[in-house]
Formats: structure tokens, C-alpha cells, sequence
């Protein structure tokens, strides 16, 4: 099918062509391949190198499938859209409460971080390791995020 003009070909077979073919397509052929696949001009200034990858690319996921559903979603997902907080925001004058081995732990948000036996503290996890001895996700330990599956 090398060198074939594409405009004689019926659009099926047009599409039945391999990388092997693209490879070595001269670019009036590329461009017609471009117009088969795409259905909108070529981009001006796109070299054969370039129209070759997006060519292969383009018949390797017709033969093998195409971007899973999550990841095409993600990349149309616009940047215009917030992105799904993973825990609820803390405000000052929230309260963490933390039952640990039959004593129940308090946790007062403040503006400059949290307090906890009296004691301002910097961060959740060095509460939850103070509290349990161990290395503890402090949002984790506290119920504010979930564990990773």
C-alpha cells in the first residue's frame, strides 16, 4: 500500500494500513492518510517525521484500544474545574477527637496550627506519633483521610 494516494481507496481500507506501511509513505500520502483518520486539514508545518508518529499512534490505538475511560476523563477534565479535595479543611476553632486505647484525645485547630494537652503543636502527624509511640499519618490517625488501597 506504499506511496498509494488515499482519496482513490475506500475509507475501510484506508484504515486496514499498518505502521509498517506509514513508514514508508511519501508525504502527499501521509497527508491524504491524515485527512482519512482525522477528517480535518493537517496542521501547517507538521513535518513527515511528526505526521508518521501521529499516524502509527493513531492506527496502534484503533487496533489495540484507546486510553482507558479514567484517563480520557482526566485529560478533558478542564483546568477550569477545582480539583476534588482529598479532606475537609480545617478552620480555627475546629475540635479533633480521637479515642486511643480507652483514653479520648482532643485536638483544638488554631490558627497557627493545633493544640492538644495545652500545647501548641505544628502538625497533626507529630500529635498522632506522640500519642501512639509510632509514625502515624496525623489526617489518618485523626479520620480526616481514608487509607490507601
Amino acid at each position: 500500500m506504499p506511496n498509494t494516494p488515499f482519496n482513490a481507496m475506500s475509507r475501510a481500507k484506508a484504515q486496514a494500513i499498518s505502521v509498517e506501511d506509514i513508514s514508508s509513505m511519501d508525504r502527499g500520502a501521509l497527508l491524504d492518510a491524515w485527512q482519512v483518520f482525522f477528517t480535518r486539514p493537517t496542521p501547517k508545518g507538521l513535518s513527515q517525521s511528526m505526521l508518521r508518529r501521529f499516524l502509527a499512534h493513531e492506527v496502534q490505538t484503533r487496533s489495540h484500544g484507546g486510553l482507558r475511560k479514567k484517563a480520557l476523563t482526566a485529560l478533558t477534565r478542564g483546568d477550569d474545574k477545582v480539583p476534588k479535595q482529598t479532606s475537609p479543611t480545617l478552620q480555627p476553632g475546629g475540635r479533633l477527637l480521637r479515642d486511643w486505647n480507652g483514653v479520648t484525645h482532643v485536638v483544638d485547630v488554631t490558627a497557627s496550627g493545633f493544640e492538644w494537652r495545652g500545647k501548641p503543636w505544628r502538625s497533626l502527624s507529630a500529635i498522632a506519633r506522640e500519642i501512639t509511640g509510632a509514625h502515624w499519618s496525623g489526617p489518618r490517625f485523626f479520620g480526616l483521610t481514608k487509607a490507601k488501597s
